[in-house]
């Protein structure tokens, strides 16, 4: 029902990325998008790249007037860096990088760097230069991501859906602030060298200021080491309503797709819903989240777009057989440490396979768990758009809206 492509290089030209499926009739505007491109450049501990680049996607194809034609949407975000930079031999990106043959010199990257995705890469496509494969699997291409995300999002808006992402740890230093996050502080103006008054809560997205204090020094210290630093994300998506997805099929589940789409990112290693780990030591009475009978709902559903069957608690993160329940979705992940850093690790040179005592090192950023969590956001809503308008279906969005209205109506107890 609804998919979406990227494509383009990190010192490419630009980067692409098409998502099919959104029904026509939808407000969206490139101010809209860019939003959430610049969210995601913001964080304490990236790299220069973040100074260059001003992130904007210009829609191409499949909006008409500010509203969706049903079509695909195609955008294009420039890479500012290609058309500015050199790269670590000191030659220009776009001579580089040149999609024509080209006399221009340059070094091929040999020392391959352990943690990414150059060792696998160069064997499987028969490369001798590993900045054939650096190129696509950098974590530039999350800009992509973002673009067709915010589109995402935008749909999710008209059905009451909303997805916040937030730091729990980076370097060890954990949150204490998991529930009742106030999204609106991580998106004031960051603390960094240049603003030395601004948000330190917005500058590595964590709700807990103590915590986002001692997150900044670690990050400076992992700096003036050369190394790099991973952490911890927590999605939050409030308002999905009960019984999206299927318990049919393995690859129906919500779950199965939820987790996919997170796991897709760059050093992403694990991922847990609610309570996620901790459940394994825990007895299933300590677990399983009870029903409120229908005297204890209150104002908390109305029966057609409201919240029916609320719990006593959400341990199972909102997910519960690969559907929806009807609680906030609630998505952790780990994300380790960026494999590129300054004081590069040993490795091997890739043509003749002898000892190297230091990888290759390229620009890049101490940490960018806070980008991760933007990106993480982006990721769960095209999933959840996808389930929407699996259930709900429609080419325009007042039909996938009507059709909406219809099914909730019936989720309360009959009786209602």
């Amino acid at each position: 029902m609804l998919r979406f492509l990227t494509a383009g290089e990190s010192h490419g030209k630009s980067l692409t990325t098409i998502i099919e499926g959104i029904p026509a009739g939808l407000e969206i505007t490139e101010e809209y998008i860019e939003r959430d491109m610049a969210r995601r450049q913001i964080g304490y501990g990236r790299g220069g790249r973040m100074q260059i680049e001003k992130d904007r996607a210009e829609i191409l194809s499949g909006v008409r007037h500010g509203l969706t034609l049903g079509s695909p949407i195609t955008m294009l975000i420039i890479n500012r860096d290609w058309s500015t930079g050199k790269g670590p031999d000191g030659v220009p990106w776009m001579d580089e990088m040149n999609v024509a043959p080209s006399d221009v010199p340059f070094d091929p990257i040999t020392h391959i760097r352990p943690g990414h995705a150059d060792t696998p890469g160069v064997t499987k496509y028969m490369q001798s230069d590993a900045r054939n494969i650096l190129e696509r699997s950098s974590a530039r291409e999350f800009a992509a991501r973002v673009a067709a995300g915010a589109v995402a999002k935008r749909f999710l808006e008209e059905f009451g859906i909303s997805v916040h992402g937030h730091v729990l740890s980076i370097g060890g230093i954990h949150s204490n602030s998991s529930e009742d996050v106030d999204w609106a502080t991580l998106e004031e103006s960051p603390y960094h060298k240049e603003n030395i008054e601004g948000s330190k809560i917005s500058a590595v997205r964590c709700a807990d200021p103590v915590a986002a204090d001692l997150m900044i020094k670690e990050i400076d210290k992992a700096r003036e080491s050369g190394d790099s630093l991973g952490g911890r994300i927590e999605i939050v998506a409030t308002g999905a309503p009960i019984g999206l997805g299927s318990h049919i099929q393995w690859d129906r589940k919500l779950t199965t797709k939820l987790a996919g789409a997170i796991m897709s990112m760059n050093a992403v290693k694990g991922v847990e819903f609610g309570a996620g780990f901790s459940q394994a030591d825990l007895r299933g009475s300590q677990v399983h989240d009870v029903v409120k009978p229908v005297g204890e709902w209150g104002n908390e559903s109305d029966g057609k777009i409201g919240r029916p069957w609320p719990r006593r608690t959400n341990n199972s993160g909102g997910l519960e057989g690969g559907m929806t329940t009807g609680e906030p979705l609630v998505i952790k992940a780990v994300v380790k440490p960026i494999a590129t850093i300054m004081n590069g690790l040993e490795t091997v040179d890739l043509l003749t396979g002898e000892f190297v005592s230091k990888a290759h090192f390229e620009r890049s950023d101490i940490t960018f768990v806070p980008s991760c969590a933007v990106v993480g956001e982006a990721m769960v809503a095209l999933v959840l758009a996808e389930a929407v308008l699996e259930k709900f279906g429609g080419d325009h969005i007042e039909e996938t809206k009507r059709n909406w209205i219809s099914y909730m109506a019936t989720t309360a107890p009959r009786t209602r």
